[in-house]
C-alpha cells in the first residue's frame, strides 16, 4: 500500500515539476496537481511490478487529460466572453431599431441552425441557435432597396444613424458596467506621484511626492496607467516634459528637460510584478527586435541564469548591467523555447524623474462612477493609439492578434491566475472583457465598409450631399469592404497560428 501511494506521489511530482520547468504551469500548480492525482487513485493491495508501472502511466495520462481539460476550459471562457460582447452589440441595434419602429425579423442568441424559436406578436422571431457565438439582429430591408413601412431604409436618416451607432455604444455601456464592478471591488490607480528623485529635473522644477497629475505631455490623465500609455506610445526623446498637477487644491503646470544617461540596452519592456517574465513590448530596431524576439515572449534564461518572474528579470538586469558583449537569452513562445544571441546597443535613455502610482485605492460611490468612465476612456484611447502606432509603423502587423491569438491570451491569463483563487481569476477575466468590449466598440466605428462605421460614414455623406447613395453602389462598397475584412481575418488567423507553431 505504501509503495503504491509513493508511486502515485512520485509520478505526479515528476510530471508536475517537468511541466513547471517547461513553463506550462505555475509553481503553485505543482501541489494542486499532486493533490488531485492522490485524491483520484484507488488502493490496490500488494501491487505487482506491472501494476506499479501501470500506476505510473495512469498518473501521467491523468495529468495530460487534466491539461487538455484546462485548455478546453480556457476556450470555453473565451467563447463566453466573445459571445456576450457580440450579443450585447446586436442587442443595441435591436433595442434602438424597435424604438424607431423598424421591423426586426429575427433576434437570435448564437449562430447556425435554430434549436429553439418563437415568433412574438410583433412578428419578431426570437431564436436560440446551435453555435454559442454571439447573436444577430436581422431587420426588414436592412440590406435591400426596400422602402415599405417598417423597413430599415424607410426611416429618416437620424434614425438609421442611431440604429447603426447603438451597437458600438452598447459595447461601451457594457465596458462601463463591468468597470463599475472591478473598480468598486479593487479600487483604482489614481495618478498621483509616489516618488520624485531628489536632484532630478522634475524635482528642481517643483514636482513633489503626493502631487496628483492631471495632464502629462498634453494628454489628460486620471490614472497611472494613462501615464504609462503615453510613455509607451511616445517614448521620451529629449524634448521637454510638460506636467500639470494639483497640490492642495491648486493646479500648477511645469515644463522641464528629462534626465538622461547613456547605457547599453537590449530593448524590452516588462512588468516587475508579472508572475512570469513576459515581454510587454519590443521597440522596432532594438537589439531584441533584431534577434527575433516579440512582445508576449517570456524570458526564461539569461547567460545560464534561470528567470521565472518579472522580479527575477529586474534583479538580474540590476545585478548584471549590459555591456557591449553578446548575451545569450532563452525565450519561450507558446510553450516552445528559443535561444537567441542579443548584442546590446549603446543608447541614450531618458527618464521623467518621478514614479507614478499604479496601486489601486478604494473609492467612494462617486469615485467609482467617475473612474469607471475613466476606465472606458483609457481602453478607448489604448485602441486608438495602438491603431495609430500600427498605421505609422511603430508596431509591426505581426504583433496584431486575431481571434485565435485573443483566445490564446485569455487562456494563458486564466491559467496564470487560477492558482491565485477564484476572485482573482474572475476579476482578471472581467478586465479582459472590459478591454475587448471597448475594442469591439471602437473597431466597429472605424469608417470601413461592411462595419457599422462604414455605414455611418455613408450616412454622413448622404447628410452632406442631401440625397441617398444609390443602393447598388452602397451594396458594392459594402461587398468590397466585406472581402477586405475576410482577407484581413485570414491574415490574422494565419499570423496567430504561425506565432503558436513557431
Amino acid at each position: 500500500m505504501e509503495v503504491q501511494c509513493l508511486q502515485y506521489f512520485n509520478a505526479a511530482n515528476e510530471k508536475a515539476v517537468a511541466k513547471f520547468l517547461n513553463r506550462k504551469i505555475g509553481f503553485l500548480d505543482i501541489t494542486d496537481i499532486i493533490e488531485y492525482c492522490m485524491s483520484m487513485h484507488k488502493a490496490i493491495p500488494n501491487p505487482t511490478v506491472e501494476q506499479i508501472l501501470d500506476i505510473e502511466q495512469w498518473t501521467y495520462e491523468l495529468i495530460e487529460v487534466g491539461g487538455r481539460m484546462q485548455t478546453l476550459i480556457s476556450i470555453i471562457i473565451a467563447l463566453i466572453i466573445f459571445s456576450v460582447l457580440v450579443l450585447i452589440h446586436e442587442f443595441g441595434h435591436f433595442i434602438v431599431a424597435k424604438k424607431c419602429g423598424v421591423v426586426v425579423n429575427e433576434f437570435s442568441v448564437g449562430m447556425g441552425p435554430r434549436l429553439l424559436s418563437r415568433v412574438a406578436k410583433s412578428g419578431t422571431r426570437y431564436s436560440i441557435k446551435a453555435l454559442p457565438l454571439g447573436g444577430s439582429c436581422a431587420m426588414l430591408g436592412e440590406d435591400e432597396d426596400n422602402a415599405e413601412e417598417g423597413s430599415f431604409n424607410s426611416k429618416p436618416l437620424w434614425a438609421r444613424m442611431a440604429i447603426v451607432v447603438a451597437g458600438p455604444f452598447f459595447n461601451f455601456i457594457l465596458a462601463f458596467l463591468l468597470a463599475l464592478i472591478v473598480i468598486g471591488y479593487n479600487g483604482v490607480d489614481i495618478s498621483y506621484v509616489s516618488k520624485v528623485t531628489e536632484g532630478s529635473n522634475a524635482y528642481e522644477a517643483g514636482l513633489r511626492q503626493g502631487d496628483r497629475i492631471t495632464k502629462y505631455n498634453g494628454a489628460t490623465v486620471s490614472v497611472g496607467r494613462e501615464i504609462y500609455l503615453e510613455d509607451y506610445v511616445s517614448p521620451l526623446d529629449g524634448s521637454d516634459i510638460s506636467v500639470t498637477f494639483v497640490r492642495d487644491g491648486k493646479k500648477q503646470t511645469i515644463s522641464y528637460a528629462p534626465d538622461s544617461e547613456e547605457r547599453y540596452i537590449v530593448g524590452i519592456s516588462y512588468y516587475e510584478t508579472d508572475p512570469k517574465a513576459t515581454i510587454s513590448s519590443v521597440p522596432k530596431g532594438s537589439a531584441m527586435d533584431q534577434a527575433g524576439v516579440v512582445a508576449g515572449d517570456e524570458v526564461v534564461e539569461i547567460n545560464g541564469t534561470k528567470i521565472s518572474t518579472g522580479k527575477d528579470l529586474k534583479e538580474y538586469i540590476d545585478a548584471h548591467p549590459f555591456g557591449k558583449e553578446e548575451i545569450n537569452i532563452t525565450v519561450k513562445r507558446n510553450n516552445k523555447e528559443k535561444k537567441v544571441v542579443v548584442v546590446p546597443q549603446m543608447t541614450k535613455l531618458y527618464s521623467s524623474g518621478f514614479v507614478y502610482n499604479l496601486a489601486r485605492d478604494k473609492q467612494s460611490v462617486g469615485g467609482v462612477l467617475k473612474y469607471s468612465l475613466v476606465e472606458v476612456r483609457y481602453e478607448i484611447n489604448t485602441v486608438l493609439k495602438s491603431l495609430k502606432m500600427l498605421v505609422t509603423g511603430k508596431v509591426s502587423a505581426n504583433e496584431v492578434s486575431g481571434p485565435v491569438g485573443i483566445v490564446n491570451v485569455i487562456g494563458d491569463t486564466y491559467n496564470q491566475t487560477k492558482s491565485e483563487g477564484f476572485m482573482v481569476t474572475l476579476f482578471t477575466m472581467i478586465n479582459m472583457a472590459i478591454m475587448l468590449s471597448a475594442n469591439l466598440g471602437v473597431m466597429n466605428l472605424l469608417p470601413i465598409p461592411a462595419l457599422d462605421g462604414g455605414r455611418l460614414f455613408l450616412y454622413i455623406v448622404e447628410l452632406i450631399i442631401r440625397r441617398p447613395i444609390p443602393k447598388d453602389k452602397e451594396g458594392m462598397i459594402h461587398f468590397i469592404g466585406f472581402i477586405l475584412l475576410m482577407v484581413l481575418m485570414v491574415f490574422l488567423i494565419f499570423n496567430d497560428i504561425r506565432k503558436i507553431i513557431l
